[in-house]
């Protein structure tokens, strides 16, 4: 294929957002999961498991979940479910726009690879009970009045906070004391996620944030172990691998979509960062 396929909660809702329980009387639920393949969504998804076994590749990266768990793949993501066996809980999907920053903020701005929780019964009562009261709300009749809408929206907040609260309490360590060089560091790689096809330096960020490259650098550096260009380059390095690994695309096309006008240079510049060149790489991947 020529491209990664992609897919939008028109093609599965008439709202910008949908919610699905999943259960052994549901097990279509695995169309969810497994039956689209190989894809990226344009939304992000949140699934709260009672019970049961989820496995999944998310961006190279082998996940499972079992039992009492929470996990989302966010959008952008390359993912295809593996197995969904004895599942029970509920599946989310919602389009970007519809999150609060807050709940946005924990995931984007995460210093680490987003990985499923195991979570105690209690919080999967909880998220359990708001998902059904979501549920039972999510009607035509009360989304399509204005203050219907706004009860359905004030739920979907409080089940998408749930998963924030839980997300942030395991990456504390990381955004212990919030100081400065933390905030400057997660809007560096909000803007790196957005802008890494036509923006490949640090000086070109450091400008976005007025402050010098070498701060910036520094900054960085200190708060994850790694230089501002790593960052600039592990975006670049993870679509290429997505576009190598799950399209027919050339390599010199996939340098044109990444921002490179040089196809030759972006080839060494990936097998400098990989060890391998473009070609050695989909040849190890793209059949597996």
């Amino acid at each position: 294929m020529k491209t990664i396929p992609t897919y939008d909660l028109k093609d599965t809702s008439g709202h910008r957002f949908h919610v699905k329980r999943m259960d052994l009387r549901t097990q279509n639920a695995e169309e969810i999961l497994i039956d689209k393949g190989i894809h990226r969504d344009s939304h992000y998804i949140f699934t709260c498991m009672e019970s049961g076994h989820v496995k999944m590749m998310v961006d190279f990266n082998i996940i499972e979940a079992q039992d009492h768990a929470i996990f989302c793949v966010l959008p952008g993501q390359v993912h295809q479910g593996l197995l969904m066996k004895e599942v029970n809980g509920w599946f989310v999907a919602v389009k970007a726009d519809l999150v609060p920053d807050a709940v946005r903020s924990v995931f984007e701005e995460s210093l680490e690879r987003i990985q499923p929780l195991t979570i105690d019964k209690g919080w999967v009562a909880k998220i359990n009970s708001a998902a059904a009261i979501l549920h039972a709300s999510y009607t035509d009749e009360m989304l399509t009045s204005k203050e219907g809408f706004l009860v359905v929206q004030s739920l979907l907040h409080a089940f998408l906070g749930m998963f924030a609260v839980m997300y942030s309490r395991e990456n504390i360590s990381q955004t212990a004391g919030d100081n400065r060089s933390v905030q400057l560091t997660r809007a560096f790689r909000i803007r790196v996620r957005k802008n890494y096809k036509t923006l490949k330096s640090p000086s070109e960020y450091a400008e976005q944030l007025n402050i010098s490259r070498g701060y910036l650098t520094e900054v960085v550096r200190e708060v994850t172990g790694k230089p501002a260009q790593y960052w600039i380059h592990h975006e670049i390095l993870i679509e290429a691998k997505r576009l190598l690994a799950f399209t027919h695309l050339t390599v010199k096309e996939i340098a044109y979509e990444l921002g490179y006008s040089d196809h030759t240079y972006f080839s060494r510049l990936f097998a400098k960062l990989e060890d391998q060149s473009p070609s050695e790489f989909r040849n190890e991947n793209q059949n597996r």
